[in-house]
């Protein structure tokens, strides 16, 4: 047996229960044949908070043949859409009341402001889950005339089986929730790849689905290096479809595992270098607003991160001006000081990473007019940093950074701003800032991005579907499009009326 480790949060003196082995039919447990386990740092202070289980290829079989067994016998086809509704909404209250609790965690291990994770993060988690409770019963095929008098057709959108789930750092129980609940209401199950850096909610989040009450095996939970883990979900020839948010460089290598396995779905996540224009007849307090939030929030860890923003020429070094003064009345500091708007970037390699790009854009010419500085002492802090004057084939500009640094440069013309803004192998989110609605409809028509804010920026429902194209992945999460990620399209050809001749 795995035990728990009980953690004490700095800021409050509050002691919390951690359970810390894999998560498989409803149990906690050891790997089958590893003794290696993952430490958990705190980014705040570089400390080690605890080490959990690193899961296995081989416990990675155990959890898929868990998952599958469940999927045959006490889920899948096996319980009403009703049933998995009430299962749902139970896992949401109960994610509800321990909202507090879970937000400390994350922030511990995550390094994000406590108010962050609790009221945006855990509450659009909640409201996911809810969501997706409310389709479990509602996931309809067609009946499809043939032929009235001797045929009918129907389809039937049957749960697609075990899925892979393979979830960031950036958002651990956000991402959870994105993944969990279309494909419980759908009636699969899971075994679910938590990021090794942290995986410490995933492992709390497991203990309630025991207390909702789900069957063993429906949700199983392994923690382990996205090289073992993640490689073993995507080329098992047992998991029917694997689902991935992370890099672009890692979405290219679970496609090919699946394709080279058992061709499994495939729903991918990926990378952006997201732009946002700023015309000259916009609002333009608050369109610098929108542009602290598309960059800043999380810290810059966010896939659809607006850090490339284009600026109209004739309101360029204005806007310049307003958007620095708005950087700096945000606070970046440890996640458990309420003034904290911002946390720490979550480890030394994201910290590292964000600083090479940092100084790659001085020693290419741009300037540096906020932040670009380390901080003396522990923690992982980046504070906000904008350069101005960039060009297009600067690494700042080209490169994912995923971090809170803004790469800005003008344009004369509308044409030009989507010129540049669709100069990316990215295609995740695109944003605009402009009162004249022709070329609100014209501009948000031409970006060539999964999801486009017109007037505001980064801001998703759970009733609308997100996703990429190019190559920030393929697929869709949320709405009721990511249904379709879960599910298999059946077609029923029933004979009632035609006798068939033989010999033809």
């Amino acid at each position: 047996m795995a035990k728990p480790v009980t953690l004490t949060i700095p800021a409050t003196g509050k002691q919390i229960t951690v359970p810390t082995g894999l998560f498989i039919n409803n149990e906690f447990v050891p790997s089958v044949d590893s003794t290696e386990t993952i430490q958990c740092i705190n980014p705040a202070t570089e400390e080690v908070i605890c080490s959990v289980v690193a899961g296995s290829e081989r416990d990675i079989d155990v959890a898929v043949a868990a998952a599958r067994k469940a999927f045959k016998t006490t889920w899948g086809k096996n319980v009403t859409g009703f049933e998995r509704s009430r299962l749902i909404n139970k896992l949401a209250d109960l994610i509800e009341r321990d909202a507090q609790e879970l937000a400390e965690l994350e922030t511990l291990n995550n390094g994000k402001p406590v108010k962050i994770a609790r009221d945006f993060d855990i509450g659009d988690s909640v409201q996911c889950l809810r969501y997706y409770a409310g389709w479990a019963d509602k996931i309809l095929g067609q009946a499809i005339e043939v032929d009235n008098k001797t045929k009918l057709a129907f389809t039937r959108h049957d749960p697609i089986g075990v899925c892979g789930q393979i979830i960031p750092w950036n958002y651990p129980i956000n991402m959870w929730s994105w993944k969990v609940a279309p494909a419980l209401a759908c009636g699969c199950t899971i075994v679910m790849k938590p990021s090794e850096i942290t995986p410490l909610t995933a492992l709390k989040l497991s203990e309630l689905i025991v207390e909702a009450g789900f069957p063993p095996g429906v949700v199983n939970t392994v923690p382990s290096l996205g090289s073992v883990g993640g490689a073993a979900l995507s080329s098992h020839k047992d998991v029917d479809k694997v689902a991935f948010t992370g890099s672009t460089v890692t979405g290219r290598k679970i496609m090919e595992a699946a394709a080279k396995s058992n061709l499994k779905k495939v729903s991918l996540e990926l990378g952006g270098k997201s732009p946002q224009i700023v015309f000259e007849s916009a609002d333009l307090d608050q369109a610098a607003n929108w542009v602290a939030l598309g960059i800043l929030y999380n810290t810059g860890q966010d896939c659809t991160a607006g850090s490339r923003l284009f600026v109209q020429d004739t309101i360029y070094e204005r806007f310049i001006e307003i958007v620095v003064q708005k950087f700096k009345q945000l606070k970046i500091g440890n996640g458990f000081d309420e003034s904290s708007g911002g946390g720490p970037v979550v480890s030394k390699m994201q910290y590292d990473k964000i600083f090479s790009y940092i100084e790659s854009g001085k020693q290419a010419g741009a300037r540096c007019v906020l932040g670009g500085e380390k901080r003396p002492g522990k923690g992982y802090f980046v504070d906000p940093t904008v350069f101005v004057d960039v060009k297009p084939d600067m690494k700042i500009v080209r490169d994912e950074i995923f971090g809170p640094v803004l790469a800005v440069a003008r344009f004369a013309t509308e044409e030009e701003a989507v010129e540049l803004a669709n100069d990316t192998s990215y295609g995740l989110g695109a944003g605009l800032h402009s009162n004249d609605a022709s070329q609100c409809m014209r501009v948000s028509q031409a970006l060539e991005a999964g999801t486009v804010w017109v007037n505001q920026y980064n801001l998703l429902n759970n009733n609308v579907p997100f996703g990429g194209k190019k190559q920030s992945g393929i697929g869709r999460e949320l709405g009721s499009y990511a249904l379709e990620e879960y599910t298999s399209v059946k077609a029923i050809h029933w004979n009632y009326g035609e006798k068939l001749d033989w010999p033809l």
